[in-house]
């Protein structure tokens, strides 16, 4: 496993824990506010970045997983050499452009709301909404790090016809569904 890959994989794991947290913190505000009739505006919106630092952070980690949605009508019907050429194409000409793009987009974005310090416009929000704001730009990074890493292992598998391939056999995945 490539280094970039073991740093997917830990970025992953760890941001799957902000889950129980944002569990909790909707729990605790909901007792708060039903039981104890008080607002906590600094946790329910600690528990909105939770939940986007889950979604932005651990991108790459469903990449390096294949849990991505994906059509596979044609897809799974295909041979494995197949599979490696839609997903270096698919790879290299959808997931780079799109990344670049979304960088493209957000960068001035982001860069507005550390120049002016962002916060939040609740009373007794957060302060640091440029924080969450910045976690456009670090999904960008955890996708185009763990689209490299794909790209290299498609790639070398088209380029080794004899050697392992990433994917089941096709009778593996096939005798699943006929089941």
């Amino acid at each position: 496993m490539s280094q970039l890959e073991k740093l997917t994989e830990l970025i992953g794991k760890g941001v799957s824990w902000c889950t129980l947290f944002i569990v909790l913190m909707t729990l605790a505000v909901v007792v708060l506010r039903y039981l104890f009739n008080t607002g906590a505006t600094a946790l329910q919106e600690s528990a909105l970045y939770l939940h986007g630092a889950v979604f932005t952070l651990a991108a790459g980690y469903t990449l390096k997983h294949d849990g991505h949605v994906r059509v596979d009508i044609f897809y799974r019907h295909f041979s494995s050499r197949n599979r490696h050429w839609v997903d270096f194409l698919g790879t290299l000409f959808l997931l780079f452009p799109v990344s670049l793009f979304i960088a493209y987009s957000c960068f001035d974005y982001v860069l507005a709301s550390w120049k002016y310090a962002e916060t939040s416009v609740e009373a007794g929000g957060l302060a640091y909404v440029y924080l969450q704001k910045s976690l456009l730009l670090l999904l960008v990074v955890s996708l185009l790090l763990q689209g490299a890493v794909e790209l290299t292992k498609h790639g070398l598998a088209l380029l080794h016809r004899d050697g392992p391939s990433l994917y089941k056999s096709e009778d593996d995945s096939n005798s699943g569904a006929e089941q």
